[in-house]
């Protein structure tokens, strides 16, 4: 079943829980999502939601983009996005995906650009090591050898400087914490790619299937004080009085 929502990184926070165990959390601000259109097999090869997210101005928007959201009597979206998955018989062109869709506990995967680093050396981009940084050294920060002499040119995939950053990521397996209904908010567990104020997708998570959250209250052993009897203690304090 394709499950998903877009929303926009706030940043991130702490938390407590019953147990008093502090748990890093980012905040996902998910506004009511729009369902566009509906991709099937029949007409399109594969199946899948397109969601919108985040008005725009109308006069931002030009004339096919307006006849599409049209067709699901909504206003202009901002961002589009498609999540693919079966059973599509859930959901309806015009259809509202809020918060909700997701509960405390679930496991999802969150996709977001990274932030820009701009243009890097290969020891930041790459984790390279460095050479020696003494004055008789001439090799400090270098890339190193671009090859053999056999070919006469530098082979595809040589480590080197270059931009660094604006890539797509996925976080897989992050926890749900919290579901805010009110305020359109997901609480998730842990850091999700890309800077504040960010695009990211929460989808449900694809390695799902043998991964459970954990519960810390199982992990707990509980040590019980042991119970001494009345008659005990009558005694006790008879050989003392004596």
């Amino acid at each position: 079943m394709a499950k998903g929502i877009l929303g926009t990184k706030i940043g991130m926070t702490q938390i407590f829980n019953d147990l008093g165990q502090l748990i890093p959390v980012t905040i996902v601000s998910c506004e009511p999502n729009v369902v566009l259109q509906k991709k099937t097999i029949e007409n399109d090869g594969y199946e899948s939601v397109q969601l919108g997210y985040k008005d725009k101005r109308v006069k931002l928007a030009n004339k096919p983009s307006l006849g599409h959201f049209a067709k699901s009597n909504s206003t202009p979206k901002r961002y589009l996005r498609e999540i693919a998955g079966k059973e599509l018989s859930n959901f309806e062109v015009g259809q509202e995906i809020r918060v909700n869709i997701f509960e405390e506990g679930e496991i999802v995967d969150v996709t977001g650009t990274s932030k820009g680093k701009g243009f890097q050396g290969a020891i930041k981009r790459h984790n390279q090591h460095t050479g020696p940084m003494a004055h008789g050294s001439r090799y400090h920060r270098r890339p190193g050898s671009m090859g053999s002499i056999d070919p006469n040119h530098v082979r595809k995939g040589k480590l080197l400087p270059g931009h660094m950053g604006v890539d797509t990521v996925t976080i897989q397996n992050l926890e749900i914490i919290k579901v805010d209904l009110e305020r359109n908010i997901l609480l998730v567990k842990g850091s999700v790619p890309g800077p504040k104020k960010g695009l990211v997708m929460v989808r449900r998570g694809v390695k799902t299937k043998n991964i459970s959250p954990l519960n810390p209250a199982d992990y707990i052993v509980v040590v019980e004080e042991p119970q001494v009897e009345e008659a005990t203690v009558v005694t006790e304090a008879a050989e003392a009085q004596e």
